[in-house]
């Protein structure tokens, strides 16, 4: 009985309380617009100046760099399965194959000529010293103008895992998007013909 006139007493208070309607709110907001053709009036509303300092031209350099991180992924770093697979048959010192799933998935197998680096340990490994990489990984760190690939099961993790090297200063690196998943299926598809 207690709870039930709690639970009336709430349903008063927030009917007193309501929003007013979406119609007197129209009203209100309708006295707020602004003529759009109207020239600047509020100091804060200048239009931008050219850069005259160091200071300011520094600035304006890292902000243009950290919008080149921004902007969309260039098609070209998608690896199609035809060239991919040229790749994992000539194995090359300048190109580097990342299969960037866990331990316990690469235990179904991996791609000729890969090395596996988790994504969940790709940031701070890109930050380890070369020494340091090889004893922790055993393989060599990637340089920075090496061709890194990476792939992992279905795609997500290695464009992931290549936005990341992309942020950490790396030049050459390309998604297999179809990773795995396709790899096997396309394997498969050689095998029966």
């Amino acid at each position: 009985m207690f709870r039930g006139s709690l639970i009336r007493a709430a349903r008063a208070v927030a009917r007193s309380s309501r929003v007013p309607t979406v119609a007197s709110r129209s009203t209100a907001i309708s006295g707020l617009r602004l003529n759009s053709t109207q020239p600047f009036d509020s100091p804060f509303q200048q239009p931008a100046q050219p850069p005259k300092t160091p200071e300011e031209l520094a600035k304006k350099a890292a902000l243009e760099a950290w919008d080149d991180l921004q902007r969309d992924w260039d098609v070209n770093l998608v690896i199609p399965y035809e060239e991919f697979l040229v790749k994992t048959q000539n194995p090359s010192p300048d190109t580097y194959i990342i299969d960037v799933r866990e331990p316990d998935e690469v235990i179904q197998g991996m791609i000729p000529s890969a090395v596996n680096l988790p994504l969940t340990v790709l940031g701070n490994a890109l930050h380890t010293p070369a020494e340091e990489f090889r004893e922790k990984y055993g393989f060599e760190k990637p340089r920075h103008d090496q061709e890194v690939i990476f792939y992992c099961r279905s795609g997500f993790r290695s464009s992931t895992a290549t936005d990341v090297a992309k942020r950490n200063g790396y030049k050459k690196m390309r998604n297999y998007k179809g990773s795995w998943l396709e790899w096997t299926s396309k394997q498969s598809e050689r095998a029966a013909q």
